[in-house]
């Protein structure tokens, strides 16, 4: 899945293939989520989810709760696995066990954790194992990472509705307790930020679902 490509460039290829390269631009941002991130409240919580490639999962969170909707901070790197200090490549090979994925600091009392379990549910496809798209592999597959028992009980409950109300098909989707947290090399965090014409995985789109039941 990983071949070179041009992450500056506006091209067609770019935006099907993702490169190895890590010669990038240099790029700063001053935004809401990370003025907010300085001055987290003591009440911060932490979501860590995986689902497919991390950019676009890293993209779609920022853009629906950033700019003062609860998310304080979002960070993409690799979790689940069992080798020390990963690298991207090492996890692109499949060997090291870990998962591309996010963790988000958020306020809780501007957006529930069940409320980023539905969005993370809308915004892949929870029915593929090990598989976003074109990009195969158990680095790509869907988990809930739970950070206390409270998050454990969400997601369950969570998993279950969604997977009788919206999907109707059984979830891949695994649920298992946060592990050890590695962040993914800086040129991969706010990677479609830096570049907007990158590779981003077709499957990461808000589905249109009904509301699910209490």
């Amino acid at each position: 899945m990983a071949f070179a490509a041009s992450a500056i460039a506006p091209t067609l290829f770019s935006r099907l293939f993702r490169p190895f390269s890590t010669s990038f631009p240099s790029f700063s941002l001053t935004s809401s989520e990370s003025i907010a991130s300085r001055n987290m409240s003591d009440n911060a919580q932490k979501a860590t989810l995986a689902a497919g490639c991390f950019w676009g999962v890293e993209h779609l969170y920022r853009k629906h709760f950033g700019n003062g909707k609860g998310l304080l901070d979002a960070k993409v790197g690799y979790s689940g696995g069992q080798s020390d200090s990963p690298t991207y490549r090492a996890v692109c090979s499949g060997t090291t066990g870990h998962a591309e994925s996010l963790q988000i600091t958020f306020d809780p009392s501007k957006v529930t954790y069940r409320q980023l379990l539905e969005f993370f549910y809308r915004m892949h496809d929870p029915t593929t194992a090990n598989r976003q798209g074109p990009d195969v592999g158990t680095q790509y597959r869907s988990i809930i990472f739970t950070h206390n028992d409270e998050q454990e009980k969400t997601a369950k409950e969570i998993t279950e509705k969604v997977e009788k109300e919206w999907y109707k098909k059984p979830i891949t989707t695994q649920i298992v307790p946060a592990g050890q947290w590695w962040d993914a090399e800086e040129y991969h965090q706010l990677y479609l930020e830096k570049n907007p014409s990158g590779y981003e995985c077709p499957s990461h789109f808000i589905r249109d679902f009904p509301p699910l039941s209490e």
